[in-house]
C-alpha cells in the first residue's frame, strides 16, 4: 500500500472516530436505543417474564445438561425472569436475584407474580383491590410473598388471582411484569 493511501486511511478512521464518539451522534443512539426493544435469537424480547412449567426444575450452572444442577425449583408457576438466550437454553433470574439456566421446555409463557418479595419476612399488609384504583374497596389483604397469576396489567395496575380470590394490585408491587408494562392473559 502507498503511503498517501494509508496516510488517507488513518485520516478516514480518526474522521470515523470523532464522529462515533460525538456527544451528539452518543445521544442519538442512546435515544434510539430506550426506544428499540432488545431480541434474543429466538425473536422474543429480553429481558422477559415467563413462569415454570412444572414442579421439579432443574437450574444448572451453564446452557445443557451436562452442566451441573445448582439449584432445583420445587413450584410449578413460579415467575422467571429469562435475561439470556442460548440455543434451547435461557438463562433466567428468580425473584430473589438467583441466576441459572433452564431448558425452555421447562418454561411457559402464562404471567404469574410474586407480590412484594423485597418486603417478605417484613410486617406488611397487601390490599388487593377491587377496582384498579386507590381507595377501592379491599377484596383480600396479600401478604409479601404469595404468589399469583396475572389476568392483565395496565401498566400501572395487575389484575391478578389468588387462591380464588381476584383483584387489582399497582404494578409497582409485583415481581412478575415490569413498570408500565402491558400484559393480556
Amino acid at each position: 500500500m502507498s503511503g498517501y493511501a494509508s496516510l488517507r486511511l488513518a485520516f478516514s478512521a480518526a474522521c470515523l472516530g470523532a464522529l462515533v464518539y460525538s456527544p451528539v451522534v452518543a445521544a442519538q443512539s442512546a435515544a434510539t436505543t430506550a426506544q428499540s426493544i432488545t431480541l434474543g435469537p429466538s425473536g422474543l424480547p429480553l429481558p422477559r417474564f415467563v413462569s415454570l412449567k412444572s414442579g421439579r426444575v432443574n437450574s444448572r450452572v451453564g446452557p445443557g445438561a451436562n452442566y451441573s444442577v445448582d439449584w432445583m425449583y420445587m413450584k410449578a408457576g413460579l415467575p422467571m425472569e429469562i435475561i439470556q438466550e442460548f440455543d434451547t437454553w435461557r438463562r433466567v433470574r428468580d425473584a430473589d436475584g438467583s441466576e441459572g439456566w433452564i431448558n425452555q421446555s421447562l418454561l411457559s409463557g402464562k404471567r404469574t407474580a410474586i407480590v412484594s418479595p423485597w418486603q417478605r419476612g417484613k410486617d406488611a399488609k397487601i390490599n388487593l383491590l377491587n377496582s384498579p384504583q386507590d381507595g377501592a374497596r379491599v377484596v383480600a389483604i396479600i401478604e409479601p410473598g404469595v404468589m399469583g397469576s396475572i389476568k392483565s396489567c395496565n401498566g400501572q395496575w395487575c389484575e391478578m388471582t389468588f387462591e380464588g380470590h381476584t383483584g387489582w394490585l399497582a404494578q409497582s408491587l409485583v415481581w412478575g411484569a415490569y413498570p408500565g408494562e402491558r400484559v393480556k392473559d
